[in-house]
């Protein structure tokens, strides 16, 4: 059962729009339960006609698998650029940090097991897990809309997106993948992957099981991202489409020294901002 545990109303003056980090309750597949902190976000000026705010899940990525650099993973912070992207387009913003992130000292549950037999569609659905955790509780809250709602997330958490929108959570309109995909950078060595092999197999079982109710997804990418490259992110998203998934890719410009840094890059907003504007207002 995921619960809302409670907020804990914090104001911030360097993010006056920040209404409070919710402790939320993630169903484990053992039966048990785990708490993860999530951050929501809220539009400082009020919406016309004091209507509900439509709501946008971020969802971070993966600093692999060192324990002291999840130890250091922040909550999204209202103040961020991609918070404020969102922000000043009247939406709100809810950030969910992962298990196995941040203050957490219990198990990664995302984790894919050793780099030359990963399980990237287990990791995945774990991903999923907390952010459909997040979702429904997000949902219930005063002033936020609970259908129309749009999930986004990068790297490893854009690859937890594509398990979502091939087994949509309820009240989720519209899905954005930026440069989904696990195991990427091997050893810290650009464009190379744990299993290229396998990613591309995970990518088919993250479709199989919902493929009925799949909805659309937009996975943005750069041709110089030295995490995934074009022809593996190719490969994943054909595996990922002859499965029942509903990926459409878009290529945007080379951006910086590594693409894989431009959604929560320095004006990184200015590159993805007008396709993922048009995607979520395309699907209310």
């Amino acid at each position: 059962m995921l619960v809302l545990l409670g907020a804990i109303l914090a104001g911030c003056a360097t993010a006056p729009s920040e209404v409070g980090i919710l402790s939320v309750a993630v169903a484990e597949p053992d039966g048990g339960a785990r708490a993860i902190p999530v951050r929501l976000c809220r539009p400082t000026a009020p919406l016309p006609g004091g209507g509900a705010a439509r709501l946008v899940v971020v969802n971070h990525g993966s600093p692999g698998e060192g324990v002291a650099a999840r130890a250091r993973y922040p909550l999204l912070s209202c103040d961020s650029e991609v918070a404020r992207h969102f922000l000043a387009r009247g939406m709100a913003v809810l950030a969910p940090l992962r298990r196995g992130y941040g203050g957490d000292d219990g198990t990664w549950a995302e984790s894919y097991g050793p780099c030359e037999s990963p399980d990237s569609a287990a990791a995945g659905r774990e991903t999923g897990r907390d952010i459909r955790a997040a979702i429904a509780a997000a949902r219930a809250l005063p002033g936020i809309a609970p259908e129309g709602i749009a999930v986004i997330g990068q790297s490893a958490g854009g690859w937890g997106v594509l398990g979502l929108a091939a087994d949509p959570p309820p009240g989720v309109s519209a899905f954005v993948a930026v440069a989904p995909g696990r195991g990427g950078r091997r050893e810290g060595r650009a464009n190379e992957n744990c299993r290229p092999d396998r990613l591309v197999a995970d990518a088919g079982r993250l479709a199989e099981g919902g493929t009925a109710a799949a909805k659309p997804v937009l996975v943005l990418h750069t041709p110089n991202d030295g995490f995934f490259d074009p022809p593996l992110l190719r490969a994943v998203l054909a595996a990922y489409a002859a499965a029942g998934g509903r990926p459409e890719r878009r290529e945007l410009p080379a951006w910086g020294r590594d693409g894989h840094a431009m959604f929560y890059g320095r004006n990184g907003s200015a590159a993805w901002g007008p396709a993922v504007d048009g995607w979520i207002d395309a699907h209310p």
